[in-house]
């Protein structure tokens, strides 16, 4: 006999989403690195390691203030991911900052770039799909 569902309390708290950088971490372990290994690697600047309770914190009940730079380069270490992705992430998590710089191109892909921005996806899709068949052309023509 199989009792019916109860409806959920209109009063409960739902469930908050992991914070971009709790996911971060929360990903590396779900890839395979146990929270031991990311303390066993996950050296800051100094040489110090975080303890293995502190990455588990972090997923499970992440503190009110973001990590230091320190920290955020031994969470790089121990998960493997660029010091670049951390930093990004805790900025979500903490600040609801989105980063949106092209750092590293030129002044032309920024303008093209700007360009598109805040199309609707339709549209995007068809200039990638013009970009592609261009790439793809030249391939075909040896150029």
């Amino acid at each position: 006999m199989k009792a019916a569902a109860t409806a959920p309390d209109q009063g409960a708290a739902e469930p908050t989403p992991a914070g971009a950088l709790s996911k971060l971490v929360q990903d590396a372990n779900n890839a395979g690195i146990t929270y031991q290994e990311m303390e066993d690697r996950g050296r800051d600047p100094q040489g110090k390691t975080l303890p293995r309770q502190w990455y588990q914190k972090l997923v499970k009940t992440p503190p009110v203030n973001p990590p230091s730079y320190d920290q955020q380069v031994a969470i790089s270490n121990a998960t493997g991911r660029p010091l670049r992705h951390v930093q990004e992430a805790a900025a979500r998590q903490w600040f609801q900052y989105e980063a949106t710089e092209l750092a590293g191109y030129d002044e032309e892909v920024r303008i093209i770039v700007g360009h598109l921005a805040g199309k609707p996806k339709a549209e995007l899709m068809r200039w990638r799909m013009m970009i592609e068949a261009a790439e793809r052309a030249q391939r075909e023509a040896g150029e």
